[in-house]
């Protein structure tokens, strides 16, 4: 079969090569899917470029969130069978630790993810252990089976399970066109929330604008300023922050007295300077809220099955055109999510 693997650092034209490996067989408890669709994220980016402070280790086979048709079953697998159409929970836990027992998989000491400690979807069939899996509604194409879970149950922890946004109340998305913020503004718009959004583009912000009262670009003016003045001096009850570093004061700065930052990424760094003061005095609170626990992936999906909230699909690309989606995402030249599809 073929798959994609990172080989080294560096461009992804350089270093993602397409490689004719051996068809994994399924283990006892585990699935192998024909993968139809797989989603690009940033992390696949960050696999790929690399981090000064972690030795990566080459080559690594990517792809989070796939999608696919059961091709064979492994040993004691009985709820599944060849020709099921699934997409697959994207993190693998203990299922014995107390954080385990109380349904939060991704709180596990042991949580390891596809595409980073499991081969991942970016091939022709992977093997998944079958507790991972759930069925693909008969309404939902395989594109968009494949880029919901990762971003919309991430989003979902943010704001419902994790930041508890009510219909009477306002937030702040920041990074609107990328895969989790996009995902977010849906799910607020969905909520009834008051929602604002932040983006770089023109032609983004007039997607953003479809679930936003007002789309701000930051790259024409502080949008912490901008959100103050549209809600007449108050701030909003919720932002969700996934940039990191260059964000988390503007963002600090963007709430209401008694509103709560959200986030679960750190895409600009890690490392923020922040004055300590305007949270406590004014009663705001910083939550972490990465990914998602098995019932936020169902209830977002749920969402997906109803269509009352679907991703935006950029591009589908072919196996072949993979750095091409890693380009385009890396360039900042997307909406929403690329699909490639390993299978077609």
């Amino acid at each position: 079969m073929r798959a994609v693997h990172i080989v080294d650092s560096g461009a992804p034209e350089d270093v993602l090569e397409i490689r004719d490996v051996p068809r994994p067989e399924p283990g006892p408890g585990e699935v192998r899917l024909a993968v139809q669709a797989c989603a690009l994220q940033h992390a696949d980016v960050f696999a790929r470029t690399g981090h000064p402070e972690i030795e990566d280790e080459f080559p690594k086979r990517p792809g989070t969130e796939m999608a696919g048709v059961v091709d064979a079953v492994g040993d004691g697998v009985d709820d599944w069978t060849p020709g099921d159409r699934v997409n697959v929970y994207h993190h693998v836990s203990c299922g014995e630790c107390e954080f385990c027992e109380r349904g939060e998989q991704t709180m596990c000491p042991h949580d390891r993810k596809f595409g980073s400690d499991f081969p991942g979807g970016l091939a022709e069939y992977v093997a998944v252990p079958a507790d991972n899996l759930e069925a693909v509604p008969a309404g939902v194409d395989m594109e968009t089976a494949a880029a919901w879970p990762s971003s919309f149950t991430t989003a979902w922890r943010m704001l419902v399970s994790g930041g508890g946004l009510q219909p009477s109340e306002s937030a702040l998305i920041l990074g609107a066109s990328g895969g989790v913020g996009h995902a977010a503004l849906q799910l607020a718009d969905r909520i009834g929330a008051e929602v604002y959004a932040t983006t770089s583009a023109d032609w983004k912000a007039e997607q953003a604008a479809e679930w936003a009262e007002d789309v701000i670009d930051y790259t024409q003016e502080p949008f912490d300023e901008r959100v103050v003045e549209l809600t007449d001096g108050r701030g909003v009850d919720l932002v969700a922050d996934h940039v990191g570093q260059e964000t988390w004061q503007r963002s600090i700065d963007s709430l209401a007295t008694g509103g709560r930052m959200v986030i679960c990424g750190a895409t600009s760094g890690a490392d923020p300077d922040i004055d300590i003061r305007s949270v406590y005095q004014r009663h705001r609170r910083i939550l972490g809220t990465p990914m998602g626990n098995r019932r936020d992936f169902r209830a977002a999906g749920r969402l997906i099955a109803r269509g009352e909230v679907a991703p935006v699909i950029d591009r589908v690309l072919p196996l072949d055109r993979v750095a091409e989606g890693h380009r385009a995402i890396e360039n900042r030249e997307v909406f929403g999510k690329v699909v490639v599809t390993p299978g077609a």
